[in-house]
């Protein structure tokens, strides 16, 4: 009960919109008990959460942060059922930014929860509320929702992680839209083990949700591990946008050597096209969604309004049924555009937010300051990326800062994995109450395949290297590096795009032991996998020097007549490096 009575010796800090009385916690407390002395398993037992206030919790006001659209539902969205069923306890419903519609945290009748490392300046929004009360250890877990990065940027700013999954794994049946068709419900929590816990709990795919998806949103979530060679993207220097802020550009820089000391590969990206799709969020057609739930009251009622959201409903009541097809067609253009980028890329790297503004600066300039928030984030959900915001330590006013990992639809849990990796490397204290991050390098428990067949590469597909997108698009995770016996021959071969290289096995002395990636590739993917390889390799069995055989590239005899033996170099890197190559 440590966390239910810090909530409440915190009335009036704007945190709260609804709190459960001590009956209705002692209730659910009982019937968890109950039900855990019942033999029922429990995942999240007795984990305090505290959810949103557009998102539906049984018997319990969901306000929007508007008090003329209050209602009171009698069923609670599918998200808070899942998690419920599994033991959690509802401690109440958090502010937002009225309507979900903002990144500052400043928009709300019910009060402004401020920074807690420093109330002059803003927690972020449009999940405000949500943030705050883990990092001020109110909650251990709290939901969000994250259209333009609500789960991301209040993240950021509160030195704890947001973690905002692909489109349609966490079903949105139950949450006010904010924009329906690029809603999500997102996880704010201390460690990304504990956001993860909770994703895996409330993943599910709704048939009741017209945007859900009946892979659970996670057909390559399986590639949970990536390789000693991770490359990720960066923006160029043409896109990276701190809109002035030296603190916030240092803390950056800081965090990308963390990353390239951990064995990651910087690749500098063109930011244009992200940066072009982000501009369809509030200056195309889909702003006009948000019309769905507080069209009504911008009708009958526009004085119920935060004056910023007022103004941003009124721009979108002039969109068109024109300019729905003209932006859905621009945006499937802009992803035609990307794909070469994902092909060279693990996951893409940026801040979280450019900078951090007072409470009074926003409320200045409340459109133009919310614009600049979401530099990194609006394009997010357009695109159909997932994305985990994680703490990477302080800048130096003392404020905290946060990166974001992006990957492709369904790669949750490879940026679950390395966003452990980073935060332990990064981060000396967990939210705002000081506590230690002794676990932060516990990894989460991902729901793998069991099975799965071990692939050893020795070229293209290598970590880094041009082809190992296409191990992890079939869902292959990471295993190790190791080494052949010592009775292959590894050789350059000709004229093949990308370079690659041909192992032979030997029978005569003087073979080689060469350097290689193991993989475990799920079952159904690897006849998929094996029928696109190019003539002359094929999959063979491999002898590892341990004495273990797998399944791994080898090259058909005839195709080394003539090609140059680089066994010598000890494997395709080494040669590589020897040509000043730097993959």
């Amino acid at each position: 009960m440590d966390m239910v009575e810090r909530a409440a010796r915190n009335k009036e800090d704007g945190i709260w919109i609804h709190r459960a009385c001590k009956d209705e916690l002692v209730r659910q407390i009982s019937e968890v008990e109950a039900r855990k002395t019942g033999g029922e398993s429990l995942p999240l037992f007795g984990l305090p959460l505290a959810v949103k206030d557009n998102i539906d919790v049984a018997g319990m006001p969901t306000t929007a942060a508007c008090p003329a659209f209050a209602y009171t539902p009698k069923r609670s969205a599918v998200a808070v059922e899942r998690l419920v069923q599994a033991g959690a306890i509802v401690l109440g419903k958090t502010n937002l930014d009225q309507f979900a519609t903002g990144l500052v945290g400043t928009r709300s009748p019910y009060g402004i929860p401020r920074n807690p490392f420093d109330s002059r300046f803003i927690s972020g929004g449009s999940s405000s509320g949500s943030a705050v009360a883990v990092a001020r250890g109110m909650a251990t877990v709290a939901l969000g929702t994250d259209t333009a990065g609500s789960g991301r940027v209040p993240a950021a700013f509160n030195n704890i992680v947001g973690l905002k999954p692909s489109r349609g794994m966490i079903s949105t049946t139950g949450v006010v839209p904010a924009c329906r068709s690029l809603d999500c419900v997102s996880i704010f929590a201390l460690t990304c083990a504990d956001a993860w816990r909770v994703l895996e709990v409330a993943r599910h795919f709704d048939p009741q949700d017209p945007y859900g998806r009946q892979d659970g949103g996670c057909n390559g979530g399986t590639s949970a591990t990536l390789g000693p060679a991770f490359r990720f993207g960066v923006p160029d220097g043409n896109h990276l946008e701190f809109f002035g802020d030296a603190s916030a550009k240092a803390a950056f820089e800081r965090t990308l050597g963390t990353l390239q000391a951990m064995g990651g590969v910087a690749v500098p990206i063109d930011l244009g096209p992200f940066r072009e799709a982000a501009q369809l969020l509030y200056d195309g057609p889909w702003v006009a969604e948000r019309l769905t739930a507080a069209g009504k009251i911008l009708a009958e009622a526009p004085d119920a309004l935060d004056s910023a959201v007022r103004e941003i409903l009124r721009g979108a009541a002039r969109a068109s049924a024109q300019d729905v097809f003209a932006g859905q067609s621009r945006l499937n253009l802009l992803k035609h555009r990307l794909d070469p980028i994902w092909r060279t890329l693990d996951v893409l790297v940026l801040p979280t937010a450019p900078t951090i503004y007072t409470i009074e600066e926003v409320q200045s300039e409340p459109l133009r300051l919310n614009t600049n928030l979401g530099y990194y984030t609006n394009f997010v959900n357009l695109l159909d990326l997932c994305a985990l915001a994680i703490p990477a330590g302080f800048r130096a006013d003392a404020l905290p800062f946060g990166i974001t990992l992006i990957a492709q639809h369904g790669h949750d849990a490879r940026l679950a994995t390395l966003g452990a990796r980073i935060h332990a490397l990064t981060s000396q204290t967990m939210g705002a109450f000081g506590q230690s991050p002794s676990a932060l390098a516990t990894m989460p428990t991902f729901a793998t395949q069991p099975d799965g067949i071990l692939v050893a590469v020795v070229g293209a597909h290598l970590s880094g290297e041009p082809l190992n997108h296409q191990l992890l698009d079939a869902g292959s995770a990471y295993v190790r590096t190791t080494r052949t016996a010592s009775c292959y021959s590894l050789y350059e071969l000709p004229n093949t795009q990308p370079s690659k290289p041909g192992l032979v096995r030997i029978d005569a002395h003087g073979g080689a032991a060469i350097e290689l990636e193991i993989w475990r590739m799920p079952s159904k993917e690897f006849g998929p996998f094996v029928s696109k390889i190019p003539a002359p390799l094929c999959i063979g069995t491999i002898e590892l020097a341990d004495g273990e055989r797998v399944h791994g590239f080898l090259c058909e005899d005839h195709a080394i007549h003539g090609a140059r033996d680089i066994s010598s170099f000890g494997g395709w890197r080494g040669f590589r490096r020897s040509l000043g190559l730097t993959h």
